[in-house]
Parts: C-alpha cells; structure tokens; sequence
C-alpha cells in the first residue's frame, strides 16, 4: 500500500483525502504553517477593530440566528460567544468515533486557516495540540440539521477548550477540564467576540463522516472487483462479457474502467479458459458487473471531486475579508453541497453490496450455480453449509435499501424560520457510513462463499483445478485462517475473520504487490 503520512502541515487549502484519513484515522501528527499564522493573526485584527467601533456586523455586534435584530455592546462580545457554546451543545445519542472526532477537529482547524473567520491563532494551535496528545472531546452523533452547519456537534467539540463537557484522554472519559489538565493543555475562560460562530458554523462533522465513508468505498469498489473475479472460477463465468469492444460502444468511463480490471483479473485462469464454451451468456449479476460496478465509479468520482473541495472549504459566517475591511453574510455553513453527494455515497454503496448479495446467492443455489453443490455442502441434508450465510448478507443489503433513502430531499425549519431550509447532511453522511459497514459484511461473505465454491469446483473436477495466480494468493490467504467447509461448524467466527480480512486491507495490499 501508499507510504502512510506522518505529518500534515495544515495551511486551509492544501488537506487531501490521503492525508485526512492519514490524521483522523492513523493518528498522524499536525502542524501549523507560518502562512496559515499570519492570515489568522490578519483576520483576528480586523474582528477586533470591527467590535471597537460598534460596526453591525452578524455575530460580532448581533445576536444569532433570529437575534441577528439583537444588538449585543462590545462588552458582551466574549460572552456572547461563550454562550452560543454553552446553548448550543444539545447533541444526543452516542458518541463519534475516535477517527470521526479527529477528522472533526483537523476540519475546523483548516478552515480556520483560510483566515476568514477572525478567530484568535489560539483556537487553531489548541485543536491541534489536542489532536498531537489525543484529548477528544465527547461528540453525541445525532442533533445536527447541517445548516446553519453542524452546530449542536461544534459545541460539543468546543466546550473541553472551555474546560468543560467531556472528552477521553488515554481511553478515559472524563470531565474536559481534568482531559485537559492531564495532557497538559491550559484552557480558556471565554471566546472573544466572532469566535463562538468560527467554532460552531460549519460542515466539519458530515464531512469528516463522509469523507471517511468515502476513503471506506473507494476501497471496496476495488475489493468488489476482486472478489466478483473469484466468483467467476466457483461459477463457470464468461469472459465475453467484458470483451473491450462492448465497452467502448457505450462509452461510459467507470463502465471501461472495471471491464478492464475484470479482463485482467480473469487472464489465466485453467478454469475459466475451460468453461467458455458451456453457455452463450450469463446472468446479470455476472455479466454486468462492469455496468454495475462501473456506474458505482462514476458516482464516488463525483463524490470524491465534492469532497475534496470542502476538505479545504471556508465554511463559517460571516466571512472577513481584510483587504478591504469587509464583513460579509451569506450562507457557506449550509451542508446542501455535502448532503447530496453523500446521498449518493450511500446509494453507491447500497448498489455495491445488493449485486454482492446477488452474486452469493448464485454461488449457493444449486439451480443457478452451474453445477456446485447445494448451498457448498459436501454431504447436504444433516449439512446446512452457506444456507444462512447469503440469509445475512440478504439482510443488511434490505437494511441498506432502507438506509439508502436520501436524507437531503427533507427540510424542516429552524430558529423561527429565519434558517427555514436545511440540508440534513449530517443525516445523510451517517447512514452512507452504515451502509458503507454493511458494504463489509457483505462482501466478506461473498469472499467466504467464493473460496468455498472454488473448493467444491476443484472437487468436481469439471473444468480443471487451475485459478489465477492472483485469486490463488488470495485463496491462500483466507484460508491461513479459515479452513475449507467439509462440515457444518460454527460458522460466526470465520465470517469476522473474513470482515477482518476485506476491512484491514490485506486483500487490496496482495492485489496490489501482484500489479492490480
């Protein structure tokens, strides 16, 4: 695989997906660029100036939301932005992930970077210094609308830099101010005026769970590939399908994308070679797994363009400008540009997995298996063998078509219809990550059942025993771990080994050493 980042210098416009997940994922350690210092410093003047001459501006002299009519004197600046903390921190249910918080914080700390938001260069290096010693704060996952971003989640994440809520330090939950205090971080008494909306106003949370959920996808995408190759030696698959001419006559990037891969994936294989003559075509689940696969590609193209874009997206309001002193109020916090893209995601990956299932389906059935045993079982009837194992996957893909509903066609008004249309990105970012789990689970029990019908198709005997190098060097590898089936046993534990095995990245890492 990639060498993996030790280190990301966040200036606001440089993040990529690697490094994100590099930082929230891997613990990578972040720093502050000398340039991205001095646009905060610029910034922080100018708010500064702005709420010594009592000029109306959103936030700084003004209430929020339907108190934007509030006028609020330069005393009551910081305690005004304070207060949104403490209002705003009404999140519910359990708490982020590591990874997700992580991701949130190095989220809000580069769009702080831009230097548009007028905070104190304070904030910025003590979200980093809690990123460096791992102090998290404690984020419930639910209570944000994505607009006016994700406040309720914001809060929450600000409140430790208060020396209150919660947050873990060393896999301890505990009170912020003791999290804090134990990894040696001073905190604050109060924000100062503008810096409860530059902490709060933003995409941070969808984003950070979407984005991981993205970096999860594009991996499977590759592992769905794979995988349905191994399928194609258990089922007798033709190779006519993936002829390069069909693809070319349609045209479609992702859909010549994958029937490449499936052409390279397939090359040399005794068995394969040996059954292409035993049908004219097979069914859809095999034959258009380039169609299917493809269309997949195509969306997390799209998906992944959107979200590079908002890893270094400015995303708080109002924005400064200090060239010309201007304070600005529009609506960059709302999560539209999110909530669809992450709609799609999940619709991406709910496609993903419904063809998995298919595909599991014909591996085990022995009317449309072409010629494998019922269900993979050597001695059927006091054997059940992959019986329950496609009941699973069948499952989480009819949880997935749930899931899947795009979140981002609701709206509900908020803050006395002053912020009356909000985009449920959040919504959308969490289920795309659950499905994109059930995504796992589904493609390990594809890759279970392709071993064992490799096995039965071996035993048969009925188009030889030889499979690609690469599909033998993954066979190899499951089955260090996972022994062939000749009796039912208890089955629960080779399939989280199975999970273990497509989530960790070994699969990808053999394709991957072998030119795939």
């Amino acid at each position: 695989m990639h060498e993996r980042i030790q280190e990301e210098v966040i200036d606001g416009h440089s993040l990529t997906l690697d490094s994100f997940v590099a930082v929230a994922r891997h613990g990578a350690r972040v720093s502050l660029a000398p340039e991205a210092l001095k646009r905060l410093q610029a910034s922080r003047t100018l708010t500064e100036k702005i709420a010594a001459e009592g000029r109306v501006a959103y936030g700084i002299t003004t209430g929020f939301g339907d108190f934007q009519k509030v006028a609020v004197p330069e005393s009551m600046s910081n305690q005004l932005s304070t207060n949104l903390i403490l209002s705003h921190c009404t999140a519910a249910g359990e708490p982020y992930s590591p990874e997700v918080t992580r991701g949130i914080m190095l989220l809000r700390a580069n769009a702080l970077c831009g230097g548009f938001s007028g905070v104190r260069p304070v904030l910025v290096e003590m979200l980093l210094e809690m990123l460096n010693k791992n102090v998290l704060p404690l984020i419930p996952e639910k209570g944000s609308l994505g607009s006016s971003g994700d406040l309720a989640p914001l809060a929450h994440m600000t409140l430790p830099m208060l020396g209150r809520g919660q947050a873990f330090y060393e896999g301890e939950l505990l009170p912020g101010a003791e999290a804090m205090q134990r990894a040696g971080i001073p905190t604050l008494d109060t924000l100062v005026s503008k810096e409860g909306l530059g902490m709060t106003n933003g995409t941070c949370a969808m984003t950070s769970v979407g984005a991981l959920a993205l970096y999860d996808t594009l991996r499977a995408a590759d592992l769905a590939d794979i995988i349905a190759s191994l399928d194609f030696e258990g089922l007798t698959g033709l190779r006519n399908a993936f002829d390069e001419r069909i693809h070319a006559a349609r045209g479609q990037k992702g859909q010549m994308q994958v029937a490449a891969r499936m052409r390279a994936l397939l090359e040399g294989s005794e068995i394969i070679d040996n059954c292409q003559k035993d049908r004219v075509q097979d069914a859809y689940a095999l034959r258009c797994i380039p169609q299917v696969h493809g269309a997949v590609r195509d969306a997390l193209e799209y998906v992944q363009t959107i979200v590079a874009r908002e890893l270094n997206a400015v995303t708080d309001n109002p924005l400064i400008f200090p060239d010309d002193e201007s304070v600005i109020s529009g609506g960059n916090f709302h999560g539209e540009p999110m909530a669809i893209p992450f709609d799609t995601l999940g619709i991406a990956a709910s496609e993903l997995a419904n063809i998995s299932e298919r595909r599991t389906e014909r591996m085990v059935n022995a009317a449309l298996s072409n010629g494998l045993t019922p269900f993979l079982t050597k001695e059927a009837g006091v054997n059940s063998g992959f019986m329950i194992v496609q009941y699973a996957a069948a499952s989480m893909v009819s949880e997935n078509k749930v899931l899947a509903h795009p979140a981002s066609v609701d709206s509900i008004p908020s803050s006395a219809n002053q912020e009356d249309f909000v985009s449920m990105g959040t919504t959308a970012a969490r289920k795309a990550a659950q499905i994109v789990e059930n995504l796992y689970c589904v493609l390990a029990d594809e890759l279970l059942t392709a071993c064992q019908a490799i096995d039965i198709r071996r035993m048969l005997n009925t188009h030889g025993q030889g499979i690609t190098p690469l599909h033998q060097a993954i066979y190899h590898k499951v089955r260090e771990t996972i022994p062939p089936y000749d009796t039912d046993t208890e089955i629960w534990l080779d399939i989280r080994e199975a999970e273990r095995l497509v989530k960790s990245g070994e699969i990808l890492e053999i394709a991957e050493k072998m030119g795939f």
